[in-house]
């Protein structure tokens, strides 16, 4: 990934589809830091009803999500920087991209955190309202007292729809993958931008599994609760160079008047 965000890399593709579409998304996501699943596995919607993803007016899957109220989605702020609401439709209840199931709802309000400047100084965290109320089981947040979550080895999963490699292109379907919480010195020692108050890292020393390009805004649950979001990295799955997730229960208060 380099020093791109996990959304950067499909939205130069996408250079290939509409030259539009990437005039309005690449200025808002030029300093960013990449995200996809690799080394996952087909999930169904049905199991984790929860996860959405977001694309363009014109259809452009380019993001991730998660339902935390019938019509609140939590997303990642590099994901939604910059951008009015008519430039976003989240899209729940689909496990194909190419199928016509689900909703797909406009966006009436983004909230961004007022301090959010780039993945690598933290807070990174948007929340969407939705213009529509979906019938779609929300994921809890966790409380500031979740410290357990977020104890080194503890098992999460990941979900989206991004890269199946680095390289690789989008996955038309929800994967899923497991990856376990990482202790703090070792997020350091991999990134010395890493920030233990506000970021959790989850991943395999040896690398293989992970986020990739696209997974950017998804949830990182970890005991049935969302844990963090999918935000920055170097590269996809790669030794030593786990992902890293915004560590959500940091952000409860803020969230609460938001959500």
């Amino acid at each position: 990934m380099g020093a791109t965000s996990r959304v950067t890399r499909l939205l130069l593709a996408a250079v290939l589809a509409s030259a539009a579409v990437v005039a309005g998304l690449t200025q808002a996501n030029a300093d960013q830091e990449n995200q996809q699943i690799v080394g996952g596995s087909r999930a169904s919607i049905a199991d984790h009803p929860y996860v959405v993803y977001l694309t363009t007016a014109e259809g452009f899957q380019f993001c991730g999500g998660t339902l935390v109220d019938d019509n609140k989605v939590i997303t990642a702020a590099h994901c939604t920087a910059g951008k009015q609401p008519a430039d976003v439709v989240v899209v729940a209840g689909r496990e194909d991209k190419e199928s016509g199931a689900g909703l797909a709802s406009p966006v009436r309000q983004i909230w961004v955190h007022p301090e959010f400047t780039n993945v690598r100084s933290g807070n990174d965290v948007s929340v969407l309202t939705l213009t529509q109320r979906v019938q779609y089981a929300p994921l809890p947040l966790p409380s500031k007292d979740d410290a357990d979550i977020y104890r080194a080895g503890q098992p999460g999963l990941v979900l989206g729809w991004g890269r199946v490699a680095a390289d690789g292109q989008p996955s038309r379907y929800l994967l899923r993958a497991g990856v376990p919480i990482m202790a703090d010195p070792d997020c350091t020692k991999s990134y010395p931008a890493y920030q233990p108050t506000t970021m959790v890292c989850a991943g395999l020393p040896q690398g293989g599994v992970d986020t990739c390009q696209g997974d950017s805004g998804g949830p990182l649950v970890v005991d049935g609760k969302l844990a963090g979001i999918t935000s920055w990295g170097e590269g996809c799955a790669a030794p030593g160079k786990p992902g890293v997730y915004t560590r959500l229960a940091v952000y409860r208060d803020v969230l609460e008047d938001q959500v």
